[in-house]
């Protein structure tokens, strides 16, 4: 049992060398010049104005080509569609109107 104990020890001991041996080591050179860069970025806080039109304008292209487009004989049948629904919607009102208008002229005679 106190060699089982011994080799799980020494195991771990090793596991816990080799992960010290590979653990990524950063240079302060490296760190320092990172920083460095990073300086100007942090004095204005966002991008130039001609960085930000370049990219609104890039979006805007790939959403209209996302639009998906009627062909020339939808939309005239939508149009016709509509016109025609138009017309009828206003002889019904103005029938109505015209009714409305003669029964109220009836009324107003017989008092």
């Amino acid at each position: 049992m106190a060699e089982l104990e011994k080799s799980t020890e020494n195991v771990a001991d090793e596991v816990v060398e080799t992960a010290v041996r590979n653990a990524p080591v950063e240079k302060k050179d490296a760190a320092k010049a990172d920083k460095k860069k990073d300086a100007p970025k942090a004095k204005t806080g966002k991008p130039s104005l001609g960085a930000r039109l370049g990219k609104k304008w890039r979006e805007f292209k790939a959403e209209f080509k996302k639009i998906v487009w009627s062909s020339r004989r939808d939309t005239f049948n939508n149009t016709l569609l509509v016109v025609v629904s138009a017309i009828i919607i206003a002889v019904v009102i103005g029938v109505l109107d015209f009714a409305f208008s003669n029964l109220l002229s009836a009324l107003g005679k017989l008092i």
